[in-house]
C-alpha cells in the first residue's frame, strides 16, 4: 500500500506505481487534517449521506403495516417494497465505486444523494404498491451511488495519518441512524402517514448536498481513461441481482419456482462471465490485483462473516423479543440501542488504537468478543428479563463491534492503493451486503423456523438458540481469519520512519513481520 500522505491533493511517492489522485478543490498537499473545520465538514457530509440511507431501511420496516393497509397491498407486495430497494442496491453498489474513481468521488456521491432524495419523493407520493416498488428500485440506485462514495471520500480526502480516526468517527455516528430508525419511523407514521417516512429524506438530502459542495474536495483516479466497462457493469449487475433474488425469494417461493431456477443459474453464469472478463480486460471494473493483497482478501472474508452474523442475529433477536417475550415493535427495536451507543462512544478511539498499534489484535479480539456476546443471548427465552438476559449479551456484542468495525473498514481501504479507494469500498460494501442477504435468507431455514412456525414461541425459541449459536460461530471464524492480516497496514508515516531509523540503532529497515 502507499505509505506516504497522498490524501486527495498531491501525487503520492508511489504515484508511478499506483496512479495519481486529482482534485478540483484547493487544499494542502497532505490532505484534510483531523480537527480542522474542513475535516468536520467532510465528516458531516459523509455521515449525513450514509446515515440517510441507513435510517431509511429501518423506518420503512416500521411503516410496512400502514403501507399495506392504505394501498391494499398483499404480503408479496410488501416484500417487494423491501426487495426492490435491496436488489438494485446490491446489484449496482460495486459499479458505483468504480464510477467514483473514474468521474470523481464527490460528483458521484452528490448524484447519489440527489437521486435518493428525488426517488424518496416518488415513494412518498406513490398512489399504488406497484408505483411504490418501482420508486424503491430507483431509490436503491441512489443508495448504491452514495454508499461506497462516503467511505471513498474519507479515504481519499483525509491525510494518511488521520484516516483511521475519521473512519472510526464515521462508523460510530452513521450507526446512530440505524438505532434510532424504529423510534423515528414510529413517530413519523403516527404523526401523519407512512409517506412522511420517505419525505423526511428530502431535507436531509438537501443538507447533505450543501455540506458536500461546501466542504468535500474532489478526487479521482487520473489514470482511468476512456469509457467505463459497460459489458462488465451489465454482467456484474445481472449476476448480483440474480443471486440476490434467489437468496431473498427461494425460502418463500421454493426451489421449483421459475424465478428461482432461472435467476440462480443465470446470476451464477453472469458472475462467472464477469470474473473472466475482469481477468482478461486491460482496464477491468474490479482490478484483479486487489485480490493479490492477502490483507484485502482476509479482511473481506472477515467482513462477510461478521456482517452475516450481525444481520442474522439482529433480525432474529427482534422477532424473538416480540414473539416469545411480548415486546412491542418499538421496544424490540430499541433493545439493541446500547450497541450503537457503545459504538458511538468507542469507534473513533478504536480507530486511533488500530493506527497506533496495528489492526490485527482488534480484528482478532473484536469478533471473538462479538461471538461471546451472541452466545450469552441464547438466554433470551420466554420470561427472561431485559437487565439479566438481554442487556449483558447486547453490551458485550456492542463492545466487540466497537473494537472491530472501525479498524476493519480502515484496513480494507488501506490494503488497496489510494487510486482504487472507490472500487475497494464498493467491493467491501458488496461483500457486507451479500453476507447480510445470505444470513437473513438462509439462517431461519437452517434453524428450523419454517412458514408460520415463527409465531410459535416454543419453536421460535429453539430456532433462535440454534441460530444465534451459528452466528457466534461465524463471528469467531472471522476473527481467526484476521490472524493473517498485515499488522503494519495502518501505521502512520511518522511511526514507520521512527521504526526505520531506530531499529537496532542503525539506519536500516526493521525485520519483516
Amino acid at each position: 500500500m502507499t505509505r506516504g500522505n497522498p490524501g486527495a491533493f498531491g501525487r503520492s511517492p508511489h504515484a508511478e506505481q499506483y496512479g495519481a489522485l486529482v482534485t478540483t478543490t484547493p487544499g494542502t498537499p497532505a490532505g484534510v487534517r483531523w480537527g480542522t473545520p474542513q475535516a468536520r465538514g467532510v465528516l458531516a457530509a459523509t455521515i449525513v449521506g450514509s446515515g440517510m440511507a441507513m435510517l431509511d431501511g429501518t423506518i420503512v420496516n416500521v411503516a410496512l403495516p400502514r403501507i399495506g393497509a392504505e394501498l391494499s397491498a398483499t404480503m408479496t407486495g410488501l416484500q417487494w417494497v423491501l426487495d426492490g430497494y435491496l436488489l438494485s442496491l446490491a446489484a449496482l453498489i460495486l459499479v458505483s465505486g468504480s464510477l467514483g474513481d473514474r468521474y470523481g468521488r464527490r460528483r458521484v456521491f452528490q448524484i447519489g444523494v440527489a437521486w435518493f432524495g428525488m426517488a424518496s419523493v416518488l415513494c412518498g407520493l406513490a398512489p399504488s404498491v406497484q408505483v411504490l416498488v418501482a420508486a424503491r428500485v430507483l431509490q436503491g440506485i441512489g443508495g448504491a451511488l452514495l454508499t461506497p462514495g462516503s467511505l471513498a471520500i474519507l479515504q481519499s480526502a483525509f491525510a494518511h495519518d488521520d484516516r483511521a480516526r475519521a473512519i472510526g468517527a464515521w462508523s460510530g455516528l452513521s450507526g446512530v441512524a440505524t438505532a434510532v430508525g424504529p423510534l423515528v419511523g414510529g413517530l413519523l407514521v403516527q404523526a401523519w402517514s407512512w409517506r412522511l417516512a420517505f419525505l423526511v429524506n428530502v431535507p436531509v438530502a438537501l443538507l447533505c448536498l450543501w455540506l458536500t459542495r461546501r466542504c468535500v474536495p474532489e478526487s479521482r483516479d487520473a489514470d482511468l481513461a476512456g469509457r467505463p466497462d459497460v459489458l462488465g457493469t451489465i454482467l456484474g449487475a445481472v449476476g448480483l441481482a440474480g443471486i440476490t433474488a434467489v437468496l431473498v425469494e427461494a425460502p418463500a417461493r421454493g426451489i421449483g419456482d421459475p424465478l428461482v431456477w432461472i435467476a440462480g443459474p443465470g446470476g451464477a453464469a453472469a458472475l462467472a462471465a464477469f470474473c473472466l472478463l475482469q481477468v482478461r480486460s486491460t482496464r477491468p471494473l474490479v482490478p484483479p490485483s486487489l485480490f493479490a493483497n492477502r490483507t484485502f482478501v482476509l479482511t473481506n472474508l472477515l467482513t462477510f462473516l461478521l456482517y452475516a452474523a450481525l444481520s442474522g442475529a439482529m433480525t432474529l433477536m427482534v422477532m424473538q423479543l416480540q414473539v416469545s417475550l411480548g415486546y412491542s415493535p418499538t421496544a424490540a427495536g430499541l433493545a439493541g440501542l446500547p450497541i450503537t451507543i457503545i459504538m458511538l462512544v468507542l469507534s473513533a478511539r478504536s480507530g486511533r488504537l488500530a493506527q497506533r498499534f496495528g489492526p490485527r489484535p482488534q480484528l482478532v479480539a473484536g469478533p471473538l468478543v462479538v461471538a461471546a456476546g451472541m452466545f450469552l443471548l441464547r438466554g433470551v427465552t420466554p420470561d427472561a428479563s431485559y437487565p439479566v438476559s438481554v442487556l449483558p449479551g447486547v453490551v458485550l456484542f456492542g463492545f466487540g463491534l466497537a473494537v472491530a468495525v472501525a479498524p476493519l473498514t480502515a484496513t480494507v481501504l488501506a490494503a488497496a492503493p489510494d487510486r482504487h479507494a472507490g472500487i475497494a469500498s464498493g467491493v467491501n460494501n458488496a461483500v457486507a451486503r451479500t453476507g447480510s442477504l445470505l444470513a437473513v435468507a438462509v439462517l431461519p431455514a437452517a434453524a428450523g423456523i419454517h412458514g408460520e412456525q415463527y409465531a410459535n414461541p416454543v419453536t421460535l425459541t429453539a430456532g433462535w438458540q440454534l441460530a444465534i449459536a451459528l452466528c457466534a460461530a461465524a463471528a469467531a471464524l472471522g476473527g481467526l481469519f484476521a490472524l493473517g492480516v498485515d499488522n503494519s497496514v495502518l501505521r502512520s508515516e511518522s511511526d514507520t520512519e521512527t521504526e526505520h531509523t531506530m531499529h537496532c540503532a542503525i539506519n536500516a529497515p526493521p525485520p519483516r513481520r
